[in-house]
């Protein structure tokens, strides 16, 4: 046989192997997901026949209509009640019209130094009130204190027009950011939260606006601590009275009308940890206090939060195919929060779900598997794992060789 026969029937057979293992691994078709062992820095997993962790009361019994507790940095639920019934959220409303008017500030469409005239719809408000006079000019800034302290409800208004150019444009914006943020159960009506059939919102969804505030909006979330603001010659406390109890709480907010009972939104930190406490339709405003306290002790004496994962940190390394390097290394774009009972951390385990095979080319920006973190066998958290390098494609004796491979394996 000639040389030149050799080479092409050589030629003949790599062409023809190609195209019946490309057929048999085509990187468009469904792959399979390889689920395995995401080791965990300084947790040893709990060993069958260990000694039980030590236990975690229930919940302290919570007089209101509904209550929810979270971790702010991990999310997790520590404990709820009727946490998704819809519920008259009364001037907890303004929190959402804090973050409307927070939101235009970071835009730059309004100034804290920006002046607003008065105007009739605005002084009219009934309720509670900052006493602002029609026709009057006052700050941005000034209103904001006047909404969040004095919970105003003409400064409500004021700030609403001022944003959006009338009230029910700014509820329309209101409505907006809620669907955003998740408040899957929640409608507004109007900006200071006056009763109405179609206002409603959750104690879940209160929590969820609470955080993002808190984490959305940190450069202003100091004037949910201050005690006092004087305007038109009238100083009126912040509602809060739990600023006064307890000197780790620099937050919320307090809602009461008739209708929805005495509610408060609470937030506190503790060395590292912080929570958010809600608590909807109580008696008094010593009973949403009390309930509140009890909520948010029992969540730092019996739970901690931890750092599992930092962002760009390898969480596991993975076989590439049909790449020009045959590992990757996969990791969290956002660092890996969890919350847990005190001195159960041997009780967590991660797994990454990766699939199987995973093929080249990869990016940093794309999505590869998940990460699940589990306690006691049971998940409480998935997160995105994503490669930490970009891996090209292979040339192509590079991809045929791994079709080879795959084809065999």
């Amino acid at each position: 046989m000639s040389e030149r026969l050799r080479h092409r029937l050589l030629a003949a057979l790599i062409a023809a192997s190609g195209l019946l293992v490309g057929a048999c691994s085509d990187s468009s078709a469904p792959t399979a997901t390889a689920s395995v062992p995401a080791p965990i820095p300084n947790v040893i997993a709990q060993q069958s026949g260990e000694t039980a962790p030590p236990p975690i009361p229930a919940a302290p019994q919570i007089q209101a209509r509904a209550y929810y507790l979270m971790d702010f940095v991990s999310g997790q639920v520590l404990t709820a009640s009727n946490e998704n019934e819809r519920l008259e959220p009364a001037s907890l409303t303004k929190l959402m019209s804090a973050y409307a008017v927070f939101h235009a500030l970071k835009d730059g469409r309004i100034k804290l130094a920006d002046l607003v005239t008065i105007s009739p719809h605005a002084r009219a408000q009934e309720g509670s009130r900052m006493f602002v006079n029609v026709g009057t000019q006052v700050s941005v800034e000034d209103l904001i204190q006047g909404m969040i302290v004095q919970s105003g409800n003409d400064a409500t208004v004021a700030l609403a027009e001022h944003v959006a150019g009338s009230e029910p444009v700014f509820v329309d914006l209101m409505n907006q950011y809620a669907q955003k943020l998740g408040m899957s159960a929640t409608h507004f009506e109007n900006s200071p939260g006056m009763p109405h059939p179609e206002h409603y919102t959750t104690a879940r969804d209160i929590g969820l606006l609470s955080a993002a505030l808190i984490r959305d909006y940190p450069e202003y979330y100091k004037w949910y601590s201050q005690r006092k603001f004087t305007w038109n010659n009238i100083t009126q406390p912040n509602r809060n009275g739990l600023l006064d109890r307890d000197p780790t709480v620099d937050g919320l907010k307090t809602g009461h009308t008739e209708s929805a009972g005495y509610c408060l939104v609470s937030s506190a930190k503790r060395e590292r940890m912080r929570l958010v406490s809600v608590v909807m339709g109580t008696s008094s405003m010593r009973a949403r206090e009390d309930a509140s306290a009890a909520l948010l002790n029992y969540g730092f004496r019996f739970f901690e939060t931890r750092r599992l994962f930092a962002t760009g940190e390898t969480v596991v390394s993975a076989r590439v195919w049909k790449g020009e390097a045959e590992e990757a290394s996969m990791g969290v774009i956002e660092d890996v929060y969890v919350t847990f009972p005190r001195g159960q951390e041997n009780t967590l385990s991660a797994a990454a779900d990766i699939p199987d095979p995973l093929l080249a080319p990869l990016s940093p920006s794309r999505t590869v598997g998940k990460l699940r973190i589990l306690q006691n066998g049971q998940p409480i958290g998935t997160y995105a794992l994503h490669p930490l390098a970009e891996v090209k494609e292979a040339g192509f004796f590079g991809r045929m060789i791994d079709d080879m491979k795959l084809w065999l394996k």
